[in-house]
C-alpha cells in the first residue's frame, strides 16, 4: 500500500517504536494537514491502539492529536494507573493476599502500572522530515475559551461534548478543518447539527473543507 504522506525521520534507537507511547509499533498514522495546521502533512509510527485513538482525534495539529491520544490511554488504563495511587511496590510485595486471584494481582499489578504510566508519560522524539526539524515553538499545550483555561484542546473538546451533548467525533472533525482559533464556530456548527444523521454531518465537514481550500481526499473518519 502506497503511503500518501512522508514518514517522519525515525532515529535508529526508535525503529519499530510508537511515537505516541514508546511501545512496539507495526502501523503508521498519517496526519493530513489542513490550511490551519502549523505543519505539513506527515506520518508517524504507531501501535494499533494509538493509531485507533489518533484517527478519532486528529484535532488541529499532530501535537494536539498526541495529547488526545494520551487522554485516551488514561481513560482506557485508569484502573492500571490507579494501582500506583493506591499502592507502592513494596506494599504490594508485603501484602498478604492468599487466594489465587489476588496472588496473581500481587505478582502482575506493579508491572501493569509501570507499563501504563510509561505509555502515558512518553513524549515521542522531536519531529523532523528529511533532516529538517519541524518547529513546535509556537504550539501552546493549554487552551483557553470563554474565560476558562483547559490543560489541552482535547480537554476542552471533552468538556463541551459532555456539557452540550455534542457528537465528539463530528466536533473534532470540524475543528481539524477550521483550527483552534475558531473553536466557537465549531461548537455552533456541532450544536446546529446535533440531531443530524451521520451522512449529513459528513457532508458538512466536506463542505467546510472545500471552503477552507483543502478538499478532503478521502471520506471523513467519523
Amino acid at each position: 500500500m502506497t503511503q500518501s504522506v512522508p514518514l517522519i525521520d525515525v532515529p535508529f534507537e526508535f525503529r519499530h517504536i510508537c511515537w505516541f507511547c514508546n511501545e512496539p509499533s507495526n502501523c503508521v498514522f498519517e496526519y493530513h494537514a489542513s490550511v490551519h495546521t502549523p505543519h505539513s502533512s506527515l506520518a508517524v509510527p504507531a501501535c494499533k491502539e494509538c493509531l485507533k485513538l489518533a484517527k478519532k482525534s486528529p484535532l488541529t495539529s499532530i501535537w494536539d492529536c498526541q495529547l488526545a491520544v494520551k487522554d485516551g490511554l488514561m481513560r482506557i488504563y485508569a484502573k492500571h494507573l490507579a494501582i500506583g495511587v493506591n499502592w507502592t511496590e513494596q506494599e504490594l510485595i508485603d501484602s498478604e493476599f492468599s487466594c489465587k486471584v489476588f496472588e496473581g494481582f500481587k505478582k502482575s499489578a506493579w508491572m501493569m502500572y509501570l507499563i501504563a504510566r510509561d505509555r502515558v508519560n512518553a513524549t515521542g522524539w522531536p519531529l523532523s522530515l528529511d533532516g529538517v526539524d519541524i518547529d513546535d515553538s509556537d504550539f501552546v499545550v493549554g487552551f483557553e475559551f470563554d474565560g476558562v483555561k483547559y490543560s489541552s484542546l482535547s480537554k476542552a473538546v471533552s468538556h463541551y461534548s459532555q456539557t452540550l451533548g455534542l457528537d465528539r467525533l463530528f466536533f473534532e472533525a470540524i475543528l481539524s478543518q477550521v483550527g483552534r482559533q475558531r473553536f466557537s464556530y465549531a461548537v455552533r456548527i456541532a450544536r446546529i447539527n446535533i440531531a443530524s444523521p451521520k451522512r449529513v454531518k459528513q457532508e458538512v465537514v466536506k463542505d467546510i473543507a472545500i471552503e477552507q481550500g483543502t478538499p478532503l481526499a478521502e471520506k471523513t473518519w467519523f
